[in-house]
């Protein structure tokens, strides 16, 4: 199917997908769990590589954030989609929001391939789903991002605050989830408060930083690990200095490595980029006593 501007789309129905130049064989993902619509979209004239995966519309309209990500493979990028959009289904259900649940990622460097057209194509790919995927900021794009998609489509949510509407960075909120979420573990498995325990964060973005400021007003010990060294060493020098030392990423190649802060010794560990991090050859040598995760996204 072609969109307005040159764009192809690929439904789901189609067992072997042209995606550019990949072909991803969908039915046998491991990680396809009956989801009723996964749309590819490709766009020549912007770069646009684009994966919308629906788990399931049966409690509402399929919502959840669009992630721009450096993928190493289409094959990633639709595990990805598919997983996120399934933990999307449950996540809407669990807060009664009268929604279902979807996801949809970006192939690309969100610093170096985004662009006005592109975010103008994606909006243009979510509107030709005519109301059954519900896009939003995540990992790799704004609220500012989402404004652009808007120009496209009406089925954005996320959007900077306006006069009497909710909106906004949902960065915050997570992180306040998140928090809440560390306290009760701590409470059931640790048996005390988080006063004094070392916390182990990775990933300092929109969920991570404000979750430190949390954790250090809580008294917490901090090691962080981040892709970016700047962030990494703002968060070391505005929390860690008074309240534990930092954990800096190291980098093989173009990858960045997060054993440090995997292995090492803390009372809790969690990652905030995203699901599915960490293999169970990482997970052998890690040496913490309870492990958090999003409680909300």
């Amino acid at each position: 199917m072609h969109l307005p501007g040159g764009m192809v789309v690929s439904p789901w129905r189609a067992r072997l997908v042209i995606f550019g130049a990949v072909t991803v064989d969908l039915f046998t993902s491991p990680d396809f769990d009956g989801h009723e619509r996964v749309v590819f979209g490709h766009d020549a004239a912007t770069g646009l590589r684009a994966v919308i995966a629906i788990h399931s519309t049966a409690l509402g309209p399929a919502a959840g954030g669009c992630r721009m990500w450096t993928y190493r493979s289409a094959d990633e990028a639709l595990t990805d989609a598919l997983r996120l959009s399934r933990g999307m289904s449950y996540k809407n259900a669990m807060a009664e929001l009268g929604l279902g649940g979807g996801k949809a990622v970006i192939l690309g460097d969100s610093r170096r391939d985004k662009s006005p057209e592109l975010l103008a194509a994606f909006g243009r790919l979510v509107d030709s789903l005519g109301g059954r995927y519900i896009t939003a900021e995540d990992v790799g794009t704004t609220t500012g991002d989402m404004e652009q998609v808007a120009r496209q489509t009406s089925f954005v949510s996320g959007l900077k605050r306006a006069a009497g509407e909710v909106g906004g960075d949902p960065g915050p909120k997570t992180a306040l989830g998140v928090f809440f979420g560390i306290q009760a573990a701590a409470r059931f498995q640790l048996g005390r408060e988080l006063d004094g325990l070392t916390v182990a964060v990775q990933g300092l973005g929109g969920v991570g930083y404000p979750l430190c400021r949390l954790l250090a007003d809580a008294g917490a010990r901090l090691k962080v690990a981040d892709a970016r060294a700047a962030v990494t060493e703002q968060v070391r020098d505005e929390l860690g200095g008074r309240r534990g030392g930092a954990w800096r990423h190291r980098r093989r190649g173009r990858r960045t490595s997060w054993r440090p802060v995997r292995s090492a010794p803390c009372s809790m560990n969690g990652p905030s980029r995203s699901f599915g991090r960490g293999s169970w050859r990482v997970r052998r040598t890690i040496s913490w006593r309870a492990r958090y995760g999003r409680v909300c996204a």
